[in-house]
């Protein structure tokens, strides 16, 4: 299916509570969150049939909803089923999936709570958010002029649409610049995240991150510091400074769409070791393929 806009493919798509199919879902030019971005979503990967951390991501969706006062009409449960129903119709085993709740065309206006709140899922074959060449090199990151508001500025704790356009910018520039993508610094000038992803580095065998107090703290990011634990590897949780970028060994991205994905560059500042960022690329490879049953 590469090439094919996503607009023109074939399938099905789960659209409150009921499947359309893929080429027949579609709103109205006056729906509220085309114009006030009162939207929010998931983006979350199948292995084999499964998605991972389902359940999270079911329950994150509807917490990053209530942060922008509105209400999913469907439990967390409810998704998790609608989720898996996609996978099956669209007889898909390895994907990417995307929820997306927002508010819709009732009324238009600032105030919003008259407009019924709606539910799509779509899921397609998409291996990652780096091509493999990008992967195996490691990423090359510049740095963006935007940075993450301060946490009284904007809901970062919601997975929210709005906050993705600056994300949009930063990446801009940074591929017109000869980048894959950008390293955004916080509204303090300390290190955030990449554009779609969370960013650690290592030195001296430990594992450093930003603390996540004004962006998301991602689900992937949560899965691999956990990971790193169970390897004896320590992670330390701190404001990172970018002029410290430059006496760390590695660095890597994670998310749901990267995955784990190493740096090779930010910026002019390069990582040429990968020795615990390829024990945490195999680690989460494990980790994200379904558990088999115990044999009875």
């Amino acid at each position: 299916m590469a090439g094919v806009p996503l607009d023109q493919r074939d399938g099905w798509i789960w659209f409150d509570g009921e499947m359309r199919e893929w080429k027949e879902c579609k709103v109205h030019v006056l729906t509220h969150a085309l114009h006030y971005a009162s939207s929010v979503f998931e983006g979350q990967r199948a292995y084999n049939g499964e998605v991972f951390k389902l359940h999270e991501h079911s329950e994150r969706l509807r917490k990053s909803a209530n942060i922008l006062d509105f209400e999913i009409p469907y439990s967390a449960d409810e998704i998790d089923a609608a989720c898996r129903e996609v996978l099956e119709k669209n007889n898909l085993t390895n994907a990417y999936m995307r929820p997306l709740a927002w508010r819709g065309s009732h009324e238009l206006g600032l105030g919003a709570h008259n407009n019924p709140v709606h539910l799509a899922i779509a899921a397609w074959e998409w291996p990652s958010l780096f091509s493999m060449e990008e992967k195996l090199k490691g990423v090359r990151l510049a740095w963006s002029d935007w940075q993450r508001p301060a946490p009284d500025s904007a809901p970062f704790a919601s997975k929210a649409s709005g906050l993705y356009m600056i994300c949009t910018l930063s990446k801009h520039a940074a591929e017109a610049k000869g980048y894959s993508d950008a390293l955004m610094r916080d509204y303090r000038g300390y290190v955030a995240e990449a554009t779609g992803a969370n960013v650690f580095f290592i030195k001296d065998g430990e594992i450093h991150t930003p603390k996540p107090d004004c962006f998301l703290d991602g689900i992937t990011r949560r899965t691999v510091i956990g990971l790193a634990k169970e390897q004896g590897i320590n992670v330390i949780e701190r404001i990172i400074k970018p002029e410290e970028i430059g006496e760390f060994e590695e660095c890597f991205l994670t998310g749901s769409a990267a995955e784990v994905t190493p740096v090779a560059e930010i910026e002019g500042t390069v990582f040429e070791k990968r020795e615990i960022c390829q024990k945490m690329i195999e680690a989460y490879a494990e980790a994200v393929q379904p558990k088999k049953a115990a044999a009875e």
